[in-house]
């Protein structure tokens, strides 16, 4: 794909980018998360024009001009349109990867890599030292991830489903889709002081006519292994598409997730507690195996 600007042109869109995309996600100070934005062409991982952008309740139309200038905003492209699986929201994912705080050298899983392109921030961030596991579904996702990815040694791209990994113990899990519960390996692989940021969510009664289903109610939770639990933070409200595979599945637990939800206070949570008894009345939810807790882990 060509672009009336040049390369260096195009170096300055995304460093103007990046700033944009910290500054809606009202990230203060970052300069390394700054730096991967800026750095990381979101062409690459798109596809040929033309390009889909979602319209929320309009659905996807197609971006008139085929310059890649157009995609450093903050909007979603469509990955696989008729699954509903997107390029998610730069400004969404700057919060997340800064809550992240990834540090160079450190271990990564990404569990819904897509075409790669956020994996290809975790790689930046971990540098050559570090490495990232993308794990991503969907057969032409992955193999799309691997095309886009083979400048990376530091990335090893998988075709599998994202309940059964990591395999090994990492520093951090990141997960780009929405679920009822989170998987066992993404708690029992953290090492000690890793971090887990996921979406938990409710799906919707039906998949959307645009295609795919997407959680009805959503939350974006940051998790920490501590000595004495799993700490945890509430990120925001988030809409992800639902998994696929194992996790796709119907959990005994869903109405009282959805009352949960419902009911309101998922923003107050401040632990997990994982295979073990929870007191249900400091929660606000009480799952088979797991809870979300009011109090905090003790330091």
């Amino acid at each position: 794909m060509s672009s009336v600007f040049s390369q260096d042109e195009l170096a300055v869109i995304r460093r103007a980018y990046a700033k944009q995309i910290l500054t809606l996600s009202s990230v203060a100070d970052d300069s390394r998360l700054e730096d991967a934005f800026g750095t990381v062409p979101r062409e690459r991982f798109l596809g040929a024009p033309p390009w889909l952008m979602s319209r929320a309740t309009r659905g996807y139309e197609a971006v008139a001009s085929h310059d890649p200038t157009v995609l450093y905003q903050d909007a979603l492209f469509a990955l696989a349109s008729e699954n509903g699986v997107n390029n998610g929201s730069p400004s969404l994912h700057a919060r997340c990867l800064h809550a992240l705080s990834l540090r160079e050298g450190e271990r990564v899983a990404h569990i819904g890599a897509g075409t790669g392109y956020y994996t290809a921030l975790l790689a930046h961030l971990v540098g050559t030292k570090g490495h990232v596991l993308a794990v991503e579904f969907d057969p032409v996702l992955a193999e799309r991830a691997r095309d886009n990815l083979a400048d990376r040694s530091n990335v090893t791209v998988v075709q599998g489903d994202g309940a059964e990994w990591p395999q090994e113990d990492v520093d951090a899990v990141y997960v780009n889709f929405a679920v009822e519960r989170p998987a066992e390996a993404w708690i029992e692989r953290l090492k000690p002081n890793g971090r887990l940021i996921f979406p938990l969510g409710v799906p919707r009664p039906k998949p959307s006519p645009l295609g795919g289903t997407h959680s009805l109610y959503g939350a974006g939770l940051y998790v920490t292994r501590k000595k004495a639990g799993f700490a945890v933070r509430w990120l925001g409200h988030v809409s992800f598409v639902c998994a696929e595979g194992r996790l796709s599945q119907p959990g005994e637990d869903r109405r009282e997730l959805q009352a949960a939800f419902e009911s309101g206070g998922m923003e107050f949570v401040r632990s997990m507690v994982w295979r073990e008894s929870a007191s249900p009345g400091r929660c606000c939810f009480t799952g088979a195996g797991w809870a979300l807790s009011y109090d905090a882990v003790p330091e």
